[in-house]
């Protein structure tokens, strides 16, 4: 085993709970809202962004669904 491998893997889980810290202050996590595409994408790339939503990142999402045929 290296020895640098639980390092890394304690920075993603620290990173990755920065983000759910962000998409949880910006309410993303509303039990009472529908989910769409786009709440769901929004509230993904927050939590993946991780700490850059304190520097200014505010990733948003435009989903483009199919429309169904006439």
């Amino acid at each position: 085993m290296r020895r640098g491998s639980g390092i890394g893997g304690a920075i993603v889980v620290i990173w990755l709970l920065i983000g759910v810290l962000a998409a949880f202050q910006r309410d993303y996590f509303d039990p009472d809202d529908d989910v769409s595409c786009r709440e769901f994408a929004d509230t993904a790339l927050t939590i993946v962004a991780g700490p850059l939503n304190y520097v200014g990142v505010n990733p948003k999402v435009d989903c483009k669904t199919p429309q169904p045929s006439k």
